[in-house]
């Protein structure tokens, strides 16, 4: 039985699978989608502006230009790979500070001997200006490394802790971690199969990436394409990320998604037994739903063969139709308490083994985005699922087993 809190974190599942953590680098690949070209409706759903969730398509927008794949995969690579060398000399740089400490202790109470036995020398003298040796120059240095190990010339910094230093040559970078592709904006499966087959392979041919992960619509599958996956699961790692949103077909036509629920079951259903893990994008807080029909969605997805799930709240973006709804009063929000209760009742029904890839959406930019403004990061909200599911004594999949349910 899982312990009060838990639920099935993508970290985990690639902890599992892969004995270390793995990173998606978002990617704007060029795509369309049938719902915004004329295929479906030119409109596209009532909330989407990519450039608002995809940091890949807002920095292509903004550069005017679209980098390649692999340029993609290379600059994220290497902003990535410099992070990871910043945090793992941490750990080196606090123990130097450690013996630092010591050794100024030892110093202090020193000068703290030296003053009592010669009280008017020290009338009017710091500790820092006896016979310490450390002077205030150096522990501003300490301090600075505290909060930055990368700190010149501390004695504590990155270099001298034996962390590897950043490629200088990124021509020649060639990346020590795990890597997904994640072909992110728009819909990555609509298009003609030779242009997707050299796009996937462009990223495949990177260095350090382990496979891929695509977003796309239940109805962009089409012939051959489902096949090309399941050739590239046989070496690779692949998810299929489905977007749904909502069961309801209500819903689905309210958000002019332009497909059905069924067309996302047959989606989900044909594109099982292939080797390929398939996710489920869904959104809390659509127009018109409550809580009862949010529910309905996981009871639905849970009879279906899926590895994984997004959760996103519901948001308002600049430009698009639902801000124009939200300006005309026609569309509550849930406030951040809501939300977090709602996602909770949603876990504690999930499936166990549905692996939880996203709890909450964040913004690309801020300045796209109207409502709502928690102001809170995905790392601390992970932090207040984990509270609320300890706090009800409850974890994923709780309420089916309480059913009698099967947790898988």
């Amino acid at each position: 039985m899982p312990s009060p809190g838990w639920y099935y974190r993508l970290s985990r599942f690639f902890k599992e699978t892969f004995s270390e953590k793995v990173y998606k680098i978002p990617l704007d690949a060029g795509f369309s989608c049938p719902n915004r070209d004329g295929t479906i409706s030119t409109g596209g759903c009532i909330f989407c502006y990519n450039p608002s969730f995809s940091p890949a398509a807002l920095a292509g927008e903004r550069e005017g230009r679209l980098p390649s794949v692999q340029e993609q995969i290379r600059s994220f690579q290497l902003r990535a790979e410099k992070k990871a060398e910043k945090f793992e000399a941490r750990p080196k740089a606090h123990e130097e500070l450690q013996k630092h400490k010591g050794y100024k202790a030892h110093e202090m109470q020193a000068a703290k001997t030296a003053e009592s036995s010669c009280p008017a020398r020290y009338d009017k003298v710091t500790p820092w200006e006896g016979s310490c040796p450390v002077s205030r120059s150096t522990e501003s240095s300490r301090k600075a490394a505290q909060r930055d190990p990368e700190t010149t010339g501390n004695s504590c910094s990155r270099r001298q802790s034996g962390a590897p230093a950043a490629p200088a040559d990124a021509k020649n970078f060639q990346p020590r971690r795990k890597y997904l592709a994640y072909f992110q904006a728009y819909s990555n499966t609509y298009a003609p199969l030779p242009h997707l087959q050299k796009l996937y392979e462009e990223a495949l041919s990177a260095p350090g990436i382990i496979g891929l992960s695509i977003a796309t619509r239940p109805d962009c599958l089409g012939p051959g394409v489902l096949e090309l996956l399941q050739s590239y699961a046989q070496k690779y790692h692949i998810w299929l990320e489905l977007g749904l949103q909502s069961s309801s077909d209500r819903t689905l036509r309210l958000i002019n998604r332009g497909h059905t629920y069924h067309d996302f079951e047959q989606a989900v259903l044909e594109s099982s037994n292939r080797g390929i893990y398939i996710c489920a994008h869904l959104i809390n807080g659509l127009p018109g739903e409550g809580r009862a029909e949010m529910l309905e969605t996981i009871a639905k997805i849970n009879s279906l063969p899926l590895h994984g799930v997004k959760f996103h709240q519901l948001q308002v973006f600049r430009g698009t139709p639902l801000a124009r709804l939200y300006e005309k009063g026609e569309v509550p929000l849930l406030s951040l308490r809501d939300y977090l209760e709602i996602l909770c009742d949603q876990l504690e029904l999930l499936r166990g083994d549905i692996v939880v890839h996203r709890l909450l959406s964040e913004a690309a930019s801020e300045e796209l985005l109207i409502a709502p403004r928690w102001d809170i990061g995905r790392s601390r909200f992970s932090q207040l699922v984990e509270g609320e599911l300890k706090a009800r004594g409850s974890w994923q999949g709780k309420m089916r087993a309480a059913k009698g349910e099967s947790a898988r």
